[in-house]
């Protein structure tokens, strides 16, 4: 990672990035970061059938900048603003800091956060995912939990969107974090505020909680949420709880991951579960590595709508901050289930979908 360290004072250099020395003095750093990621990828939904240049398929195409201040006695206050890219176009739709947008007060008691953030839960099916929740390899219950809004896809379910729009990111929220001394125990609770105006109205309001252990070889964390939909009559809004749990454990020659995940839907006439499970590994081999996955997602509807999806991929490090990969991936819908392997091109009822993604990163 490039790191670019401003000496904010009193350099005549920094004067001219920084206006303000005075109001920048205890500034220790500020960190320029990104990460640019393309790639060729096909899809296939067993009609319809598209090859594109995509992007972040190994890890989201970003840019960012980060910084920490240090206010003595073991407290700082941090900043991090992060957007994304799509480089395949050169944001053709704009530049925004939507990916992350906070402030924090941090120090032995841990750290305060605010600001636009991922979402506890999110971070169990990204951490344990050997594809990072990306690409056409990412587990399935990811384009299940974000289904029916997402750009070109409709529900997973005919007649059943289930989205979920605090899967991957929360905004105007409030979060704690353990601080990371604490035996190998981590965690974070995190509020998203409605912020609506007529008296007793919760709608938009979030609430999520994560507790883990991580220590020598083992990784593992619970995760919960809750959020209040924008139309709990709607079968596209409801109000949503989610529970997950993963876990991994490296051998050395080879690491398994595991993740099992819940989402009730609860409207005003009925309510429906849908719950999904991952295994993965993930298997080093000189300056590269092999990732393989098998997740599957059923919803607890009449017909029992079920999809699996099998992904494997290889990434070829040439250095610390570029890499080569590959990724194919299979998804089988069953029993009245539409899911794709895309964002581009919705899955076909009962059908067989397909993708593949070459492509090379280089971070920064």
């Amino acid at each position: 990672m490039f790191i670019l360290k401003l000496n904010l004072c009193p350099t005549l250099a920094a004067l001219v990035v920084i206006t303000a020395c005075g109001t920048a003095a205890a500034q220790s750093s500020v960190t320029l970061f990104g990460v640019l990621d393309a790639a060729v990828s096909h899809y296939d939904n067993g009609i319809l059938s598209q090859t594109v240049l995509s992007n972040s398929n190994l890890y989201n195409s970003r840019l960012g900048f980060r910084g920490t201040e240090d206010l003595g006695g073991g407290m700082s206050a941090s900043f991090w603003l992060e957007g994304a890219l799509t480089n395949d176009d050169g944001n053709a739709g704009g530049f925004n800091l939507m990916r992350r947008s906070t402030v924090s007060l941090g120090g032995i008691w841990g750290e305060l956060r605010l600001g636009r953030d991922f979402t506890p839960t999110f971070w169990n099916e990204a951490v344990f995912d050997p594809f990072g929740a990306v690409g056409v390899g990412a587990l399935i219950m990811s384009p299940a939990r974000s289904s029916s809004t997402a750009p070109g896809r409709a529900p997973w379910v005919v007649g059943f969107g289930a989205n979920n729009p605090y899967y991957i990111r929360a905004s105007n929220t409030v979060g704690y974090f353990l601080p990371p001394n604490l035996g190998g125990f981590y965690g974070q609770l995190q509020y998203a505020l409605d912020e609506q105006v007529t008296p007793g109205n919760n709608q938009g309001r979030f609430l999520s909680g994560r507790m883990g252990y991580a220590k020598g070889a083992l990784n593992t964390a619970l995760s919960v949420g809750r959020t209040t939909g924008s139309n709990p009559a709607s079968a596209a809004a409801p109000d949503i709880s989610t529970l997950n749990l993963g876990a991994s454990y490296d051998f050395g020659f080879a690491k398994l991951s595991g993740e099992y995940s819940r989402e009730k839907y609860e409207r005003v006439t009925a309510s429906n579960t849908s719950e999904g499970y991952m295994l993965g590994v993930n298997i080093p081999v000189g300056v590269g590595y092999f990732v393989a996955a098998y997740s599957r997602v059923k919803i607890d509807l009449p017909s029992s709508p079920t999809a699996d999806k099998a992904a494997v991929g290889y990434v070829h490090n040439l250095s610390r901050r570029t890499a080569l990969y590959a990724t194919y991936a299979r998804l089988d819908n069953k029993d009245g289930s539409l899911l794709g392997v895309s964002t581009t091109i919705a899955g076909t009822v009962n059908a067989t979908a397909t993708g593949y993604d070459l492509g090379i990163r280089h971070s920064f």
